[in-house]
């Protein structure tokens, strides 16, 4: 069977969005027609096809392209089913009766936090939450979209948040900008996990940390929410519980921690 005229294009789309995932940052179009050996006027057409589909994005302050939403959301369903959910399970299970909290597995889908699994305490329920399986929030507002998006590079931040409208609100509270948001994944970064006082519901105090695949990057989150009138426990004793849930789940997934031992 003769080749077909498209595959040349498609094997030199799928090289540019391997090399993306490769960079540690942004890559600028002359390097990667220089790495690829592929013509500029080619690779431009290319990347016009990708970042029109949401593959890619182009970032004018360093003139240079990133992975964009759309691969973001990719990579996070290669864990997104049973493999993951199945290894998380247990990790939940001693989270929750340990803790004597409601604990969640969830990942980003675009703006948003997906929940996956959700794990309560033996003793049933301990305060009524909206975060069910299935439910979806915004990932800025949330501990566990915010642990993932700590984990994530600036240029696929921005790719997430590409306008101010859409940091949303849900109690008054919250980033209202990517500086905002930024600052406050700083801070999450330097602890090791995230933390949220009221964001999403009024009474409600949520943290997360992130689970990494095998390149380093961030594909979910353990999250616990409790009731900030009513703590068993102190919240940077839960956040570390979170982070060594976390660890477990990035071993048993074969990942890897890109930051630093604690």
């Amino acid at each position: 069977m003769a080749e077909s005229s498209a595959s040349p294009a498609v094997g030199r789309a799928l090289d540019v969005l391997v090399r993306l995932a490769e960079a540690p940052g942004p890559v600028r179009a002359a390097s990667l027609a220089r790495d690829l050996g592929v013509p500029r006027s080619s690779l431009y057409h290319i990347l016009s096809v990708l970042v029109d589909k949401g593959f890619v994005v182009y970032l004018a302050a360093e003139q240079a392209y990133g992975l964009g939403v759309v691969s973001f959301e990719i990579g996070s369903a290669y864990l997104r089913h049973e493999p993951l959910e199945r290894r998380a399970a247990p990790i939940l299970r001693r989270l929750a009766r340990s803790l004597g909290q409601t604990v969640h597995l969830g990942i980003l889908h675009g703006a948003e936090t997906v929940y996956l699994l959700k794990e309560q305490p033996t003793s049933g329920a301990d305060v009524s939450l909206i975060t069910d399986v299935g439910v979806r929030l915004p990932a800025h507002l949330t501990a566990n979209g915010r642990a993932i998006l700590a984990g994530s590079t600036d240029a696929q931040i921005r790719a997430v948040f590409p306008h101010r409208s859409d940091f949303i609100t849900r109690t008054g509270r919250g980033p209202r900008t990517l500086a905002e948001l930024g600052e406050g994944l700083a801070v999450d970064r330097e602890r090791g996990w995230s933390e949220e006082v009221e964001l999403v519901a009024p009474g409600l105090r949520s943290v997360g940390a992130a689970v990494f695949d095998h390149s380093g990057r961030p594909v979910a989150a353990l999250s616990t929410t409790w009731s900030r009138f009513h703590e068993r426990n102190e919240p940077a004793a839960v956040g570390e519980a979170m982070r060594g849930g976390a660890a477990k789940l990035t071993a048993a997934i074969s990942g890897r921690d890109p930051r630093p031992a604690a």
